[in-house]
C-alpha cells in the first residue's frame, strides 16, 4: 500500500512539524515540494502563527498559543490532503558559472571521486533544468532539484570558514549557491558573479532564486 499520509508531531513548546520525508518516491520530489508551498501559501498571512518554514519535504509551523498545538496537530493531514500543489513560475532565469581553479577549488576532487574528468562534470552539471526546492541555511541560498545523480557528492568532513559569494556547490544530491559570504561545508565546483542576493537594497524581491526554475551555463573567466 502507497503511502501518501504525512507524519505530524509536536517540535518543541510552540512548534509542529509536516513531515513528507516517507512520501518519495510515491509522489515525486517536486509534488511533495509544490503541495508544500501551497500550504505555506495558504497559511503564510494566518494570525495563529508567528511563522511558517518551508523545508526539504517538511514544513514548520510556530504557533502563537501552545494551547492549539492538539488542534493543528490532528488538523494537517486533513489539509495536506486538501493540496494538490501549486504552479511553478515559469521563469528561467541562467547563470552564469565559472568553473575550477580559485572559482570552484573542489571540481578536481568531485571529479576524481566519480571517476570523471572535470570537463565531464560541467557538462553534467551544466546540462539540467534546475528547481529552486526552498531557501535555507542562509537567507536566500536555494537548495536545486535536478542535479544529475552521477555528480552526488559528499559534504566536506571539516566546513570551510569562509566561502565567496557565489560560490555554486554540491551538497549530496543537491547542488546550491552562497548568496553571501558564510561559512559552509559544500563541495565548489564554480562561482557566478550574477548576484543572488538584494538584501540591502529596497527591492521587494530580496533574492534572485525563489520558487523558479533557472539554468547554469559555463562562463569564461
Amino acid at each position: 500500500m502507497i503511502n501518501t499520509s504525512p507524519k505530524v508531531y509536536r517540535l518543541g513548546e510552540r512548534a509542529i512539524v509536516l513531515d513528507c520525508s516517507e512520501l518519495f518516491p510515491a509522489l515525486s520530489k517536486l509534488t511533495i515540494q509544490s503541495r508544500i508551498w501551497e500550504l505555506a501559501q495558504q497559511h503564510r498571512e494566518n494570525s495563529t502563527f508567528t511563522d511558517i518554514v518551508p523545508g526539504m519535504n517538511n514544513l514548520t509551523l510556530f504557533l502563537k498559543d501552545a494551547s492549539q498545538l492538539t488542534n493543528w496537530i490532528a488538523r494537517l493531514p486533513e489539509l495536506w490532503s486538501d493540496t494538490t500543489g501549486i504552479e511553478l513560475d515559469n521563469t528561467i532565469i541562467e547563470l552564469p558559472v565559472v568553473y575550477g581553479g580559485k572559482y570552484g577549488p573542489d571540481l578536481d576532487e568531485v571529479a576524481r571521486v566519480h571517476q570523471l574528468n572535470t570537463s565531464e562534470v560541467i557538462r553534467m552539471h551544466t546540462t539540467p533544468e534546475y528547481t529552486v526546492l526552498f531557501l535555507g541555511f542562509q537567507p536566500g541560498f536555494p537548495y536545486l532539484d535536478g542535479l544529475n545523480n552521477h555528480l552526488f557528492t559528499p559534504r566536506l568532513s571539516t566546513p570551510r570558514l569562509s566561502i565567496p559569494a557565489g560560490s555554486v556547490g554540491i551538497g549530496g544530491e543537491q547542488t546550491g549557491i552562497y548568496p553571501k559570504e558564510a561559512p559552509g561545508g559544500w563541495q565548489l565546483i564554480g562561482r557566478t558573479n550574477l548576484p543572488c542576493s538584494h538584501l540591502t537594497t529596497q527591492r521587494i524581491q530580496p533574492f534572485l532564486l525563489q520558487d523558479i526554475r533557472f539554468d547554469l551555463h559555463k562562463s569564461a573567466v
